[in-house]
């Protein structure tokens, strides 16, 4: 399909970037993007939490700040009582007033199954966009948030995670990206993407992928929910993990002391995800502390860029 060239489009379709980013002026660039999805949780007002911090992630890990949203809505109006759809949008409004995000209309539709989310415009300095593809060999890694989230949700779906895990779970996805992201754009980083559908390593693999760089990442270092782990020993696998595995085989070598259900782990999906950044050895102990001051104490420096082997990412133990 022929794409639609402007000069001015700064982040388009081509590059499969976290948003779009399109230059108004010499400093000033507007960031769009969306995002939408199925319940993950019981509770309606904390789905709407949820959805509305995942949307507006994109827009945090490219450096951008969220200005207005609009809802997408798909519900069942025949199987579902609107006061459900009253706490989803209610919970939904409450994140974005954290945010600082004005909410200006929405569209809904009749739905067999039940979504939301937002589709949201920002504003970023055209010069100061962050990408996936900015890492340099000698570069940190830093993860923000633990991962584990698809995991523990194949476990609630089968009843067996407890409503403490539930509840601890559901806060971290809920977490609003903006701070760890106002301390890498502060401190000045060289590439970060959020971590969602495609894990951890999927999304380390579209960062170094048609490039000069691999990455080494150190399993013990990275965060991670202890009842993933748990789970994950008893085979709760959600099939995203498969497919991520299966497609991202070829740029992936794990050590052999390396459990594979250490491996599913980095690949499971996850939603509401931390930033995955890349950001230079002199600077990464700095922006460490930044963000563990801002209140990110979870994030940790969990490996590095290299130059060799390049295309493929090393996972140590």
């Amino acid at each position: 399909m022929p794409l639609i060239h402007d000069p001015n489009l700064i982040v388009g379709l081509e590059k499969a970037d976290d948003a779009g980013v399109y230059k108004l002026s010499e400093d000033l660039a507007i960031i769009q993007t969306i995002d939408f999805f199925t319940p993950i949780v019981d509770d309606p007002y904390t789905f709407g939490q949820i959805a509305v911090a995942n949307a507006l992630s994109d827009v945090y890990a490219m450096g951008g700040k969220p200005l207005t949203a609009m809802n997408v809505v798909c519900f069942p109006i025949k199987t579902l009582d609107i006061s459900v759809l009253r706490e989803i949008l209610r919970g939904g409004l409450e994140k974005m007033r954290e945010a600082g995000v004005v909410l200006v209309g929405g569209h809904s539709v009749d739905d067999t199954e039940l979504k939301y989310g937002l589709s949201v415009t920002g504003v970023m300095h055209p010069s100061k966009v962050i990408t996936k593809t900015g890492a340099k060999a000698g570069d940190k890694l830093i993860l923000t948030k633990p991962l584990g989230t698809g995991i523990i949700n194949t476990a609630i779906k089968g009843r067996v995670a407890g409503e403490e895990t539930v509840t601890k779970v559901a806060g971290h996805m809920a977490t609003l990206n903006k701070v760890a992201s106002e301390a890498m754009q502060e401190i000045g980083v060289n590439a970060c993407t959020d971590i969602t559908g495609f894990g951890l390593l999927g999304h380390a693999c579209e960062m170094i992928q048609d490039s000069e760089i691999g990455m080494k990442i150190r399993a013990a270092s990275v965060p991670v929910f202890a009842e993933a782990i748990e789970f994950a020993q008893m085979g709760m696998i959600p099939g995203g993990t498969y497919r991520n595995k299966e497609f991202r085989s070829s740029m992936v070598k794990k050590a052999t002391e390396v459990p594979e259900y250490v491996q599913d782990v980095l690949f499971d999906p996850q939603t509401s995800g931390g930033l995955f950044i890349a950001v230079s050895a002199a600077k990464a102990d700095l922006l460490l502390s930044r963000l563990h001051k801002a209140g990110v104490v979870e994030a940790r420096i969990v490996g590095e860029v290299v130059g060799q082997p390049k295309e493929m990412i090393i996972i140590e133990g």
